[in-house]
């Protein structure tokens, strides 16, 4: 993880469905939060592009944005990829500026942890106590993402100790792999999405639109993102061996 902040941190979305934009109640802002390596940005991928890529470019807060059908209408999704946050030996939380940023943007929250590694686990209600000093009144849209369940072997968290820390912040809790399952991924994505939505009609959620007016984000759109699928195939076809 770099450190320090980094006044850079860009959260302008990438204008694939500029229209849809100008519409508040119609653009779903959700930010990815978790510890190193727990697999945010896979998730994000594998929702967005039913793919799985196992390698990925260092985190530089990467914001994809997608058209969405959503119940009866299109929805403007955007989604920020966030660097990794870490505690400290005091238990304090380690959060570079530009996660900061993204919590005062988002609309909902992904918190996500490896069932693989306890301590991602352990980040996880320091991480929503910073959510709430950020934003301390209001509904709040949060999951919590319990990824990487294709390692049940060496499962460091059980699914009880994720329903009830999902319980404790408000949230729904998903257990799910990034690598071998996209349902369960696209389930937890789009249950969000409607309690954003939800939010949005109730009064309750706190809108925090048009505060930002920051120069575009070095970030992948989707055509990056074939890209790098094809970078990432050519080569594993270069790499395997000659029979």
């Amino acid at each position: 993880m770099n450190s320090g902040g980094s006044g850079n941190f860009l959260l302008v979305p990438i204008p694939e469905y500029p229209l849809l934009d100008c519409v508040p109640n119609k653009t779903v802002k959700l930010a990815v939060l978790g510890a190193s390596s727990v697999g945010k940005t896979a998730l994000i991928v594998r929702f967005l592009t039913k793919r799985f890529i196992g390698d990925y470019e260092a985190n530089t807060g990467a914001l994809y944005s997608r058209k969405l059908p959503l119940d009866t209408e299109d929805v403007s999704l955007q989604i920020q990829d966030t660097p990794c946050v870490s505690l400290q030996e005091d238990d304090g939380l380690y959060c570079q500026e530009q996660i900061n940023r993204s919590i005062y943007w988002a609309d909902g929250y992904v918190f996500v942890f490896s069932i693989t590694d306890y301590s991602s686990y352990r980040t996880v209600q320091p991480l929503y106590q910073h959510v709430r000093r950020i934003h301390p009144s209001g509904n709040i849209p949060i999951i919590l993402v319990g990824n990487k369940s294709d390692l049940l072997r060496a499962r460091q968290v059980s699914a009880d100790d994720g329903e009830t820390l999902a319980t404790t912040l408000g949230g729904v809790y998903f257990e799910t792999s990034a690598r071998e399952n996209h349902h369960s991924v696209h389930s937890a994505f789009l249950h969000l999405c409607q309690e954003v939505i939800r939010s949005f009609g109730s009064g309750n959620g706190e809108k925090r639109r048009g505060g930002l007016h920051l120069a575009r984000p070095k970030s992948p759109n989707m055509q990056e993102l074939k890209r790098r699928f094809r970078q990432v195939l050519s080569s594993k076809v270069k790499s395997a061996p000659t029979l």
